[in-house]
Formats: C-alpha cells, structure tokens, sequence
C-alpha cells in the first residue's frame, strides 16, 4: 500500500490518506463573513480526495485581519454565514474539515494581495495593530499596540470562543495558527518579542501566550476533536526563532494534547532570507518529528506524488500538506492515486472521467 494513501488517525477522526489541503487566506469575505466564493473554493477543495482540508486563516476578531476581507468568527453573523457554506460541502463530500483559528498581529490591516499588500492607513480604513512589543513589521509601518493584560485576556477569550463556534458548525477541529510572523509567533520568536515581563526574555516567557491560547482552545473543544498547531520552525534570519526551542514548544504541545504539529518556516521579518526549492522545509518537520513523535505535517513545494511518499516512507513526516500547487491542480490527489498505484474517493458523478488505464482509481466518496 501506498504511505500517502494509507489513513492515519488524528484525535477521534480518522482520515483516509496523508494529503492535507493547507489553510490559503481568499481575502473574498464580508466584514469577516463567508461569501459564496467560500462555497464555490471549498466545495471544489472537497472533493478532491484530500484526507483532510484546513479552512484559511480565520480571524478572531476583527482587528485579528490581516485584511478587511479575511474571512472571520467573532460573533453570531460570521458564524451564521459559514452555515451553508459548510452545508453545501458537507451534501457531497466527508472530508474532514478543520478551522485554522488566527490573529494577524502586527501583520494585520493591509490591503488585499491583488491591491500590492501594503499595510492600510487609519484614514484608507486600517485599524490598530497589536503584538507582544511595539515594534512594526517593516520600516515603514506604523508601530502596533504593545498588549497589555487585558489585550491579552480577550484575544485568549477571543480564540476559545472561535473554537465553540468550530463545534457548531459541525468541524472536526481546530488548527492554532502560530507561523508566519502573526500574533503567536510574534510572541514566540525574539525578533518581535522585546517585552520585559513574564511574557518576553527567556523562551519560557515568549512561549507562555502561545501556550495560553493553546489550552484555552483545547478546554474549548469537546473530546475527539482535532487540535493541531501550525508552526514557523525558523525566521530564517540571524537571532531569531531557533529550531531546539521550536522543538521544546512542540514537546509542550504534546503534552497539552496536540494531535499534530503543522511545519511550516518565516514570516517575522521582510529581511528573511529563505533558500526556496522542493522540500526546503521537510528537514524542519524531520526534526520536530524525530524530536517530539509528534504527528508532523510538513509542507512547502510539494508538488510531485513519489516526492511526497518519499517524505513519509523516509519517515521525514506523517502528512504532506499542498497549498498554491492545489490551487493550481485541485485534481491533485486523484493524479498521486493513479501515479502510485492507490485507489482515492470520488463523486460518483465523476466516476466516468477516470481514463481507461485507471479504470479501478476511484471509491465511493466516504
């Protein structure tokens, strides 16, 4: 049997094979409400075979945005507008779906990609940032707001929340977003955390919200949901995050009941400098994994099936996860089914499609 497309048992869910569909923002809500773009990508992410699929960065609370059109679940309405949404996946696929739960920090208030990505002034409609210290992202962005202890209860209370609002809307779990230069890796890494109290120095201290966070989610989630962490295992830049703390939070992750660690790397600062090839995050998750046995999902130009097998028949992970390459190829998992010799689900109002010399590739859609 092939690895990738052998199940694997993740809280009291089981997926059917080692793909991950990774969480890619859309920037198509509405004052943090899902759009029937949501309906239409997810739909079409669903059924692509993928053991699992991770919804985009979901803020908060709105200041929690890195744009005004970020998808969100703070209140009543956010939630209410993900209700078909996920009904309508849910009527023809059972992938099994988890909410990456995020706060963008001092990353947060800019424009859309496609409007060149630039932080938004009060007066074009920003808002105020917040992060551990008051230190911009770039040079030429406006400093956030250092949070104090009540900044730090709400945003707390604001991801617990989030997380009973997963369990309404019937997702199998949560995904805590601590990469990529937002709020908790903010913390975590010292390029952004310069605070002086128990929250900042030492990597105790700079890892204590983020571990905050994580048990409120955790207390959050009933029994045999999901709970998994994405992390940046490095800043990729000189004094930053280093990769035998990424392990030591992982090992607190465990111990807190973590179902999996997402493996991801960068983010904090515009000066990284990331050597990007096939792979060039997979020693990361190796080492996480070696470190902790934690289930590892790792991640980052992943784009060819035997590649992928090698990674967990070499016991570099346990999941691969796909981002941009499934964007680009949504049929991605049934190609990797037919390479390696595997059987996938699909609609059966698909089952036709399947070329003659595959003509055993697909399953009922389970």
């Amino acid at each position: 049997m092939s690895a990738l497309f052998s199940p694997i048992a993740l809280g009291g869910v089981t997926l059917p094979n080692r793909i991950v569909i990774a969480p890619m923002c859309q920037y198509s809500a509405e004052n943090g409400q899902a759009t029937d773009w949501h309906t239409i990508h997810l739909g079409n992410l669903a059924l692509s075979g993928a053991g699992l699929l991770i919804v985009e960065a979901t803020g908060v609370e709105p200041a929690g945005r890195i744009s005004p059109a970020d998808l969100g679940l703070w209140n009543d309405a956010t939630e209410a507008a993900l209700v078909p949404v996920l009904k309508a996946v849910r009527a023809y696929s059972r992938t099994p779906i988890v909410f990456q739960l995020a706060h963008a920090g001092r990353k947060a208030s800019t424009a859309l990609p496609w409007d060149g990505g630039k932080q938004l002034s009060l007066a074009e409609g920003g808002w105020e940032t917040f992060a551990p210290s008051a230190i911009p992202h770039a040079d030429d962005e406006r400093a956030p707001v250092a949070l104090d202890a009540a900044g730090m209860a709400r945003i707390k209370t604001a991801f617990a929340e989030a997380a009973k609002r997963t369990v309404r809307l019937g997702a199998e779990g949560v995904e805590v977003h601590g990469a990529h230069g937002y709020l908790l890796h903010e913390f975590l890494s010292p390029i952004a955390n310069k605070r002086t109290d128990e929250y900042g120095g030492a990597f105790e201290n700079r890892a204590r919200f983020p571990l905050e966070v994580f048990d409120a989610v955790r207390a959050a989630l009933p029994a045999g949901k999901i709970l998994g962490y994405r992390i940046s295992a490095t800043d990729w830049v000189d004094g930053g995050l280093a990769l035998d703390d990424v392990i030591a939070f992982a090992k607190e992750l465990k111990k807190r009941g973590a179902d999996y660690i997402h493996v991801s790397s960068g983010g904090i600062s515009p000066h990284q400098d990331i050597p990007v090839k096939p792979n060039y995050q997979v020693h990361l998750a190796e080492a996480v994994k070696a470190a902790t046995g934690l289930p590892t999902i790792a991640v980052g130009l992943i784009t060819d099936p035997h590649q992928a097998e090698e990674i967990l028949t070499s016991g570099k992970a346990d999941m691969v996860a796909l981002a941009r390459g499934i964007l680009y190829d949504p049929r991605w998992p049934w190609h990797a089914a037919a390479a390696l010799g595997a059987r996938i689900a699909a609609a059966p109002q698909y089952w036709r499609s399947q070329p003659r010399e595959y003509k055993d590739l697909f399953i009922q859609n389970v």
